[in-house]
Formats: C-alpha cells, sequence, structure tokens
C-alpha cells in the first residue's frame, strides 16, 4: 500500500465499495462473467497499482448479452414509474456512498477530490432528474383525417444500450446514459475506459445491490472491461440498438461507422476545442476565473476545457497580464489533498502528447508566455504531473484546430468587430463548448444567435467548462451532434411509434380512397 493510499483511505474507500483489497492490490471478478487477461489500474497520483480486473473475452460478451437481453424482457414490463424508484434508490446509494467513490475516482483518474465529489454528485442529480422524468415520458395526440378514428404518438424501449465512457468522467457520464436508459425501459452494457476499470467496478456492484435487494435480474446493468476490441463487440452487434460513445474524434468516426453499417443508432460526445471570446466590455476578474479554471480544472482534460481563449486587441495586454498572474499561483500536486488546485495527466503516454504539442506550437510560430514542462521530484514519482502552459498563438496553427488532452492554453488576438472573434471561435472543425465574456447585451445577444457561436454549447459571463443536469450536453461538428443528460435527450433511448385506432364499424382509407370489395 502507497503512503498516499494509506494516508488519504484509499483501500477503506475501495472496501466500502464492495471491492475485495488483497495485499496492495485489488482482485476481483468482473460481474461473475470475465475471464480474460488481467487489466491493470494504476494510480497517475504516485504511480502505484490500486488493482486488477479481468478483461471480457468473446465468450464473456456473449454470456453478458445473453443476461442483458433476457433482462430486458423482465425490465420493460415495469411501468416507468416503477423502473423511475429503482433509479431513486440507486441516487440514494450514491448518496450513501458519496465520500468513498469520490475518492476512488480522484485517485484513479487524478482529478481534485473535490472534483471527484462533483462527479459523484452528478450522478446522484441525473437519478434525481429521470425518477422526474419517469412519470413525463409523453406521445403526442392529433387529430385523423377519417371520422371516428383517433391518432397519437408513443415511445417504447429500445433494449440493450451499449455504453462506451472515456477516462476523465469515469462515472457520471454513465449514469446520464444509463439513469434515462434504465427509465426508458432499457439494460445497459457499459465498457468504461481500460484506464479507470475500477471505478466501473464500483458502480457496478453498488447498482448490483439495488437490483438484488429488490428481486431484479443483474442483466439490467452489465459491465464489460478491456481495451477498444471490447467495445467493437457491441458496435458491430446488431442486438445493441444504440451505442453511446464518449471519446476522440478518430473513436468517434470508427464507432459511428461501425454502427451505421449495421442501421444502428449512435450517440456521440467527442473532442471539444473550446473558446472563450473577451470583449472590451468583459469582466477581467470574472474572465480570469472562468478562463484559469476552464483551461487547468481536471488538468485540462475535460471535453470542455477551455483551449483557446480570444481576447480584443484593446483589451489583450491586460488579459495576458491578469491571466499570467493567476497561473504563477496555481498549486500543482496530490489532487486528494485540497491544498492544490491542479492534478496529474492520466498517463504518461497524455505527458508525451503535451510535451510534443508545446514543441509543435513554438515550431509554428507560438510563443510560450508561461512555460510548460514535466515536474519532477517529491510528490511527483508517478511522472504525470505537468505544468499548466500558456502559448501566444494564431488560429490557424495545426495544433491550436486540434483538441490537446491537457492544461495548454491558446491566447489568441482579435481586433474590430465581434463577428471576427465568432470566426476565430467557430473556424475549428469542433462544437463542443463556447463562451463570451461581455456586460454589453447586444454582443451576448448576437453571440447566442444563429449567425453566433455553432456549438452545442454557449454560455454568456461563465465559462466553457462543466454543465447542469437539466440542459442537454452535446455538440455539432465533428463533436458528434449528440445530446445526453437533460431536456428531451431520453428520447434517443426510446423508439417512437405512431398509433392509429378506428372506434367505428366501417374502415374508410386515407384521402379519400375507394376500395370496396
Amino acid at each position: 500500500m502507497s503512503k498516499i493510499a494509506q494516508e488519504f483511505g484509499i483501500h477503506e474507500a475501495l472496501k466500502k465499495l464492495g471491492i475485495q483489497t488483497i495485499n496492495n492490490g485489488t482482485s476481483t471478478g468482473l460481474n461473475n462473467f470475465a475471464s480474460g487477461g488481467e487489466l491493470s489500474s494504476y494510480s497517475p497520483v504516485d504511480g502505484a497499482l490500486i488493482g486488477k480486473v479481468r478483461s471480457t473475452s468473446k465468450k464473456d460478451y456473449e454470456t453478458v448479452m445473453d443476461v442483458a437481453t433476457n433482462a430486458f424482457k423482465i425490465w420493460r414490463t415495469k411501468p416507468a414509474p416503477q423502473r423511475g424508484e429503482i433509479v431513486r434508490q440507486f441516487g440514494d446509494k450514491l448518496r450513501e456512498l458519496k465520500e468513498p467513490l469520490g475518492i476512488l475516482v480522484s485517485y484513479e483518474m487524478g482529478k481534485s477530490y473535490q472534483e471527484g465529489l462533483g462527479e459523484v454528485q452528478e450522478m446522484i442529480d441525473i437519478c434525481d432528474f429521470a425518477l422526474g422524468l419517469s412519470r413525463q415520458l409523453h406521445g403526442l395526440t392529433m387529430h385523423s383525417e377519417r371520422p371516428g378514428h383517433r391518432m397519437y404518438e408513443q415511445y417504447h424501449p429500445l433494449g440493450v444500450v451499449g455504453i462506451i465512457s472515456a477516462f476523465n468522467f469515469p462515472v457520471a457520464v454513465w449514469a446520464w446514459n444509463t439513469a434515462l436508459a434504465w427509465i426508458s425501459g432499457d439494460v445497459c452494457v457499459w465498457k468504461p475506459s481500460e484506464k479507470t476499470p475500477l471505478c466501473g467496478l464500483a458502480c457496478q456492484n453498488i447498482v448490483a445491490t439495488v437490483l438484488k435487494e429488490n428481486n431484479l435480474p443483474e442483466g439490467i446493468s452489465c459491465l464489460i472491461n478491456g481495451d477498444y476490441k471490447v467495445g467493437e463487440f457491441m458496435t458491430h452487434d446488431k442486438r445493441v440498438p444504440l451505442v453511446s460513445a464518449t471519446g476522440s474524434i478518430r473513436m468517434g468516426k470508427t464507432v459511428a461507422q461501425a454502427v451505421a453499417a449495421r442501421l444502428g443508432k449512435s450517440l456521440l460526445e467527442l473532442g471539444g476545442n473550446n473558446a472563450i471570446i473577451v470583449t472590451p466590455d468583459a469582466d477581467i476578474k470574472m474572465t480570469v476565473i472562468g478562463a484559469v479554471f476552464g483551461a487547468v480544472g481536471t488538468a485540462g482534460q475535460r471535453c470542455t476545457s477551455t483551449r483557446r481563449l480570444i481576447v480584443h486587441d484593446s483589451i489583450y495586454e491586460k488579459v495576458k497580464e491578469a491571466i499570467v498572474t493567476a497561473y504563477n499561483q496555481l498549486r500543482i500536486g496530490n489532487p486528494l489533498d485540497q491544498k492544490n488546485h491542479v492534478g496529474p495527466l492520466i498517463d504518461t503516454d497524455a505527458v508525451s502528447m503535451y510535451q510534443r504539442a508545446l514543441k509543435k506550437v513554438v515550431e509554428e510560430g507560438g510563443k510560450l508566455i508561461v512555460e510548460g514542462g514535466v515536474l519532477q521530484g517529491k510528490g511527483y514519482e508517478s511522472g504525470c504531473y505537468v505544468k499548466p502552459a500558456i502559448a501566444e498563438a494564431n488560429n490557424t496553427y495545426e495544433m491550436v484546430q486540434q483538441e490537446t488532452f491537457a492544461p495548454i492554453l491558446y491566447l489568441l488576438k482579435y481586433s474590430g468587430d465581434l463577428e471576427n472573434a465568432i470566426a476565430l471561435q467557430n473556424g475549428v472543425v469542433q462544437g463542443l463548448s463556447s463562451a463570451i465574456m461581455t456586460n454589453n447585451l447586444r454582443e451576448a445577444e448576437r453571440f447566442l444567435s444563429a449567425q453566433g457561436s455553432d456549438c452545442g454549447i454557449a454560455n454568456v459571463n461563465i465559462g466553457t467548462s462543466g454543465a447542469e443536469i437539466g440542459g442537454a450536453f452535446g455538440g455539432e461538428k465533428e463533436t458528434g451532434g449528440g445530446r445526453e443528460s437533460g431536456s428531451d435527450a431520453w428520447k434517443i433511448y426510446m423508439r417512437r411509434q405512431t398509433n392509429t385506432i378506428n372506434y367505428t364499424t366501417e374502415l374508410p382509407l386515407a384521402q379519400g380512397i375507394k376500395f370496396d370489395l
């Protein structure tokens, strides 16, 4: 057991989450179905082995699918409010286990403990949202052109929903999908990131307890572990009508092609290259807070992280000085220590990607105004800690056009009116989150208009990072077009059906067609 694991009660947290600990590691089966090779989880916080799980073989997957499809036959017959009650109980279990699950999220993924707790709170919030929604899965009624007929629309469950989630939100994004899928009458098969398998196992243990207490089949929630090849089991499987995938644009295109080839449905939440526009009417203090948290929160590993800061030339130097001053105050270290602002990247591969990006942007002509670098020495033994960096750059640079999952902020300058800034913001292939800092009502409304931001999320006087449960979350262009969480996002987890009822003794045909026999 590592010193940090002892100090912050990692193994006590694992035990509370139902994960058996043996010596310094963790040994467990996988929903009683796994027989593949071992998958090890190392913490980016200190480089220590947290534990091991079994990956899912093709044979295991077939067993899981049999269990899931059989469970669906039972689950879909339950009235939606009863399904909502199960989601409510799951939310209550999360309330009880919020602290240990938050600790595990922080230690296995590397985000701050407060962010780990916040992620679990998102799970609780979506359960509350889904509970209310379970009594509001409404359709429409409409008038028929034929006398004595009634028409209406209703929604039915799809079946097995496949979920592929990323390491940066190892539990919340799964819950966004699962809570809505469950109240819709679907069952779920989840492949968490191979970088955070224990978070997935912890969630599965919590769900399994709820299902057992209610004498419901375990196949309502299934877990499969492994690399992209395990994800391919679902993307090519006609028994999975919907695959919800969160990850890179490259991964999303692969998933979309595989699912489309069998005419399935895909819900894609892919990369973001998010910008904040800072106009001459901006509140500088608010701008600094929003930009700094957006750029360095979760060590820049959010799909909504702020990548570009687009500042009007009249206030550029003032904003630049304020941002640099704020960066000089950042504390980098163990994310479980609440005195620190920035934790590690997920692994050393991510560190290498960060280093390549900084080198490339300088080669393209960029200027580092806050130097980056890899931290070494006491407290940084995992090799995953890097310094948040800022580079003055041009929007056309190759690296600025890409999403680098690391704390790198590109400072861009615009002149003239707001249209020039909007053109810069929209001038990337991604379209997830965007923001404008201004006290000018006309600028704010212009930004939110059809001629403004082309992103799925557009904010005024808050940053790009984060979202509320009540709103639909997702983006346009190469971000994939998917929507999760709030609003009417539930509809993608169901199939729409139009019904016509004839309550007469005659059979009139549509459009007045005569066909007498």
